[in-house]
């Protein structure tokens, strides 16, 4: 891990997926390693991680807001991911530390996109927003969209409004995220998410240490 961490200085590192597939226990996981192996890591999550950013965060996952439109959701999105790349993932990147971050640009492409909103249309959005910035990585975990949604509201003991929109909208999420992985081999590593956390810690560790030997 020790090498590895080593290559990680300066990276960006989004772990995502479909709802259930245990992203935030996993970056718990792979932070603490990092750590232990000397890197100076930053974990944050997409929408969030400002005070702006946590606000529409709250927005947009409150189950009275069903009514919101697409459109709506993606810029929304689109506005805290801005904030967050300004405040905390640029500076730290520039001071060498490595950030894992809870989501980013492919799930908006993934969740807006199987509401109906074109992949195209919500890159030009990033785009304008923050200049096409892309992670060095991202880990895709992977999990059938009903085993996923079970997971979650064991895990939460309920759904936000994005879990809430059902199992054919979740399976089109799902759909959507190997998409993009099938598209940019290179920009992203599917990992199975099923099996135990430690288990599938060890298919994350495998897929960033693989895409650093590849650099």
């Amino acid at each position: 891990m020790g090498e590895l961490a080593d290559r990680l200085a300066g990276k960006f590192i989004v772990v995502d997926g479909p709802d259930g597939g245990g992203k935030s226990t996993q970056i718990l996981l792979l932070a603490e390693r990092l750590r232990a192996a000397g890197l100076d890591v930053l974990t944050t999550r997409d929408p969030g991680g400002t005070p702006i950013g946590d606000r529409i965060r709250a927005i947009l996952l409150d189950n009275a807001h069903g009514e919101m439109a697409v459109p709506c959701e993606t810029l929304l999105y689109m506005a805290s991911r801005c904030q967050l790349w300004a405040q905390v993932i640029r500076p730290a990147l520039e001071a060498g530390r490595c950030v894992v971050c809870d989501r980013w640009v492919s799930a908006t492409i993934a969740y807006q996109g199987a509401g109906g909103a074109p992949p195209q249309d919500v890159m030009a959005i990033y785009n304008v927003a923050l200049g096409g910035v892309r992670p060095d990585l991202t880990i895709l975990l992977d999990i059938d969209a009903e085993a996923g949604l079970a997971r979650a509201g064991r895990t939460t003991g309920g759904h936000d409004r994005m879990e809430a929109k059902g199992g054919a909208f979740h399976a089109r999420v799902r759909e959507r995220f190997l998409r993009q992985a099938q598209h940019e081999p290179e920009r992203f590593a599917v990992v199975d998410a099923a099996g135990s956390v430690e288990e599938v810690a060890g298919r994350v560790q495998t897929a960033i240490r693989e895409k650093m030997e590849r650099e």
